[in-house]
């Protein structure tokens, strides 16, 4: 009745096992037991006043009975770690638990007072992703720098694993492929293919229908005048006039 049994909330299926498994310090039951002394003390009163022995009798055995739950209730306190998670099982009666997945764990602070580093325990505080009631505070941990370091390897190991067995490609660098042949050469450049040169413009023809092509026609009739000009050969057309080329003599003023 007094075991939280915790082998019974492991994944086994999964593979988890229990890589510590943390009991309060015995610090956390010494205000149980000075209440409990407390209460042998006022049961002690009875004899003292037999006129009203009943009300001493029943006070020491509220107060008896009250330790003696919380002395029971600290034991049934446990906090795992597991390769998985950490969890927490409270509660005699009634049990409660409290899990957390390492992956949700981001910080993880430990205090210890003054006292508890003269016995040797401290205080986890836990920050994660979405604050768990049960899980935020443990207390009375005994050696806390040891199993700080416990958890902190748990989670590093966990995220090593899990990174491995997903495949992230941050952890082993892929090689690259080459392209494949099909889409080389379908992003090559064309060859050169003389069939497809640009048509020729239409050839101008003065007094003819309108093409949409006279006035390029019309320019390079104009230049191929000037090249067999240049050249010394004859223009197989009569020349047509051009204000462009037209030379002004020049004049002679009195002087």
């Amino acid at each position: 009745m007094f075991d939280p049994r915790i082998d019974k909330h492991l994944i086994s299926d999964q593979g988890e096992y229990v890589v510590d498994e943390v009991r309060k310090h015995w610090a956390a039951t010494v205000s149980a037991v000075l209440e409990l002394l407390g209460g042998f003390v006022v049961f002690l009163l009875a004899f003292v006043m037999p006129q009203v022995w009943w009300l001493p009798t029943l006070v020491g055995a509220a107060i008896g009975v009250h330790a003696i739950w919380r002395i029971f209730e600290q034991r049934m306190d446990r906090f795992v770690i597991t390769n998985m998670r950490v969890f927490r099982v409270h509660g005699i009666l009634s049990q409660r638990i409290a899990t957390m997945p390492l992956a949700r764990i981001l910080d993880i602070s430990v205090y210890k007072p003054l006292i508890g580093r003269v016995f040797g325990y401290g205080h986890f505080v836990f920050e994660s992703a979405a604050q768990e009631q049960g899980l935020r505070e443990i207390r009375y941990v005994g050696d806390p720098d040891s199993r700080g370091l416990t958890i902190q390897r748990v989670i590093a190991q966990a995220g090593l694993r899990g990174a491995a067995g997903r495949g992230d490609p941050t952890m082993i660098p892929s090689p690259v492929q080459p392209p494949p042949a099909e889409a080389a050469a379908s992003r090559a450049e064309p060859a050169y293919d003389e069939t497809h040169v640009t048509a020729p413009v239409p050839a101008f023809e003065p007094g003819g229908p309108s093409t949409g092509w006279d006035w390029l026609a019309d320019a390079q009739r104009r230049e191929d005048e000037r090249l067999a000009q240049l050249r010394g050969e004859p223009s197989g057309r009569p020349a047509r006039f051009d204000p462009d080329r037209t030379n002004t003599a020049p004049i002679d003023l009195p002087r």
